[in-house]
C-alpha cells in the first residue's frame, strides 16, 4: 500500500511538474472553437462552453470533511439556487496521511476517460500550489467566467494563493483565515488582573512578553498552552523562505527552530500540558475542566473547533451540545505576538467538468456575493472573504456571545490585510506534518534534537522522493 501511494505521488508530481515546465502549455480554453474536446462514455464533452451544449445532470464534488457541504447546503441549495434536476454527489475522504490528496490525485489522473467526472474539488493552502499550478484546474476568469468585478472584494492573499505561475486564478474561497490568540477571560483576570482584550494584548505583544506570561501562568497553576503544536503556525507563517528552494533542496527556516526551542523550554518547565494537536487531551484542555490559558486559532478554529470543545458533552448520541453547561462566554481574542494565518479552503473547477455554468454560479454565490457572505458570518461567526461585508460588521454593534460579547470580526478585519503568502510551497502540508511529528519525540525526551532532524528528513524524502536534503 505504501509503495502504491509512493508511485502515485511520483506520477502526479511528474505530471504537474511537466505542466509547469512547458512554457507554452495552456489551461483548457473552453471558448476556443478550434479545440475538439474528447467525449466521455455518457456522451458529454470534457470541456464545455456555457450555452454551447447541454450541461451534465450530476455535480460531483471532492472534499475532506463536511464544512463546505454545509455551506453549500445552507447558502446555495436551501436558497433555491440548485436546479431541481441536478444530483449532487459528495466524495469525502479524510485528510489524514494525505488520504484526500491520494484519492483526488488518483481520480484526476483518470479524469479524461472517467464516465463520472470531477466537477469541483476543494484544496487547502498547505498544498494549493500543487493543483493550482497544473492543468487539472480551470482558470476562474477565462474558463469559468467570473469577472474582475465579481472578485474585487476578496482579500488579495486569497487570490494570490490560488494564482498559478502564469498569473491565472485557479480557485476561490468563501473564507479568509487570519489568526488570533484565544484566551480564557477568568484566567486572565486572576493572573493578569484584567480580561480586556486591549489590556491582555499589551502583555502578549511579542514573544518575550508571551514567555513572561507563561511563567506567571505556571506560578498560578495554569498552563500557557496545551501542547507541542499550538504555537507552530505562528512561527511557520513567519518564515523567510519556502520549504523547498529552486533546486529541490529542503530548507529549514531558523524560525522553525525557534518554535522547536520554545516548545522544548515550555515542555521542560511545565508551561504546556504535553498534548498533541487534535488529540482528546488537547480538546479537553479547551473545555470546562481545562487549566490552559489560551490557544492560537484562526477564524474557523474559533467558530468551529474551540466553540465545540468549550461546551458540555452531548446530551445524547448525536445530540447537540448545550451552551449553558460549559465555559461559553469565558473566551476572548487578541492579536498575540505575531500576525499569522492558518488554513483556508479553496474551490477549484476541474478540467473536464460538464457543469461550468453551475460551477460559476456556485463560486459567485458562495465567494463573491456580499450579502451571502455577511449572512454566513452572522450565522456561524466564521470570517468570510469579502472586505465590504466584513468591514460593515467590524464597524457595527456585532457581538459574539461565545467571546463574551466581543466583536472579534474587527480584529480579524485588521489582521487579514497583513497576511503574507510569499513563502508558501506545494509541499507545505507534508513538510509541516512531518516536522511536528519528528520533533514530538524530542519534546518527549526520547530522541535528541539531531535525531529528530534526521527522522524528519527521512520521512519527507520518502513522501517526496524528488527532493534532497
Amino acid at each position: 500500500m505504501r509503495r502504491s501511494k509512493k508511485i502515485l505521488a511520483i506520477a502526479i508530481m511528474m505530471a504537474i511538474a511537466l505542466t509547469a515546465a512547458v512554457g507554452c502549455t495552456k489551461a483548457p480554453q473552453v471558448s476556443d472553437q478550434t479545440d475538439k474536446p474528447s467525449v466521455t462514455d455518457n456522451g458529454t464533452s470534457d470541456v464545455t462552453t456555457p450555452g454551447e451544449a447541454e450541461e451534465g445532470k450530476v455535480l460531483r464534488i471532492y472534499c475532506w470533511n463536511e464544512e463546505f457541504k454545509s455551506r453549500f447546503t445552507d447558502y446555495y441549495e436551501k436558497a433555491g439556487k440548485l436546479p431541481a434536476d441536478i444530483e449532487v454527489q459528495w466524495v469525502i475522504t479524510p485528510n489524514e496521511n494525505n488520504a484526500y490528496q491520494n484519492k483526488l490525485d488518483e481520480d484526476l489522473l483518470k479524469q479524461d476517460t472517467a464516465s463520472e467526472k470531477i466537477d469541483m474539488f476543494l484544496i487547502e493552502a498547505d498544498y494549493a500550489l500543487k493543483y493550482v499550478d497544473s492543468d487539472y484546474t480551470l482558470d476562474v476568469i477565462n474558463d469559468i467566467g467570473l469577472t474582475e468585478e465579481d472578485l474585487s472584494q476578496q482579500y488579495e492573499y486569497t487570490k494570490e494563493i490560488a494564482t498559478d505561475s502564469k498569473g491565472r486564478l485557479k480557485g476561490v474561497t468563501w473564507q479568509a483565515t487570519p489568526g488570533l490568540f484565544a484566551y480564557r477571560r477568568s484566567i486572565a483576570r486572576e493572573v493578569l488582573g484584567t480580561d480586556d482584550p486591549v489590556e491582555v494584548q499589551k502583555h502578549l505583544s511579542d514573544w518575550d512578553k508571551f514567555d513572561s506570561v507563561a511563567e506567571k501562568m505556571h506560578s498560578k497553576g495554569y498552563k500557557m498552552l496545551s501542547g507541542y503544536d499550538d504555537a507552530y503556525r505562528v512561527f511557520s507563517n513567519n518564515v523567510s523562505a519556502p520549504w523547498v528552494d529552486e533546486n529541490g533542496k529542503i530548507v529549514i527556516d531558523p524560525n522553525l527552530m525557534r518554535w522547536v526551542d520554545q516548545t522544548k523550554t515550555y515542555t521542560d518547565k511545565g508551561y504546556n500540558n504535553r498534548t498533541s494537536l487534535w488529540s482528546a487531551e488537547w480538546a479537553a484542555d479547551q473545555g470546562p475542566g481545562g487549566k490552559v490559558f489560551g490557544f492560537f486559532y484562526s477564524t474557523w478554529g474559533i467558530n468551529f473547533t474551540l466553540l465545540d470543545n468549550s461546551l458540555a458533552v452531548p446530551v445524547a448520541e448525536g445530540g447537540k451540545k448545550e451552551v449553558g453547561n460549559g465555559i461559553f462566554g469565558d473566551w476572548a481574542v487578541c492579536e498575540g505576538p505575531q500576525s499569522y494565518y492558518w488554513g483556508g479552503t479553496w474551490i477549484c473547477a476541474a478540467k473536464g467538468t460538464d457543469n461550468i455554468t453551475l460551477v460559476r454560479d456556485i463560486m459567485k454565490t458562495l465567494t463573491c456575493d456580499a450579502e451571502t457572505m455577511k449572512q454566513i458570518t452572522i450565522d456561524t461567526e466564521d470570517y468570510t472573504n469579502n472586505m465590504k461585508a466584513m468591514n460593515e460588521l467590524a464597524n457595527s454593534d456585532y457581538q459574539s456571545a461565545f467571546l463574551g460579547g466581543q466583536n472579534h470580526i474587527a480584529l480579524f478585519a485588521a489582521a487579514a490585510p497583513k497576511i503574507d503568502m510569499s513563502n508558501i510551497s506545494r509541499y507545505d502540508q507534508g513538510m509541516n506534518e512531518e516536522f511536528q511529528a519528528a520533533f514530538k519525540d524530542y519534546f518527549d525526551g526520547t530522541v535528541t534534537k539531531e535525531q529528530a532532524l534526521d527522522n524528519f528528513y527521512n520521512a519527507v524524502l520518502e513522501k517526496y522522493p524528488n527532493l534532497s536534503r
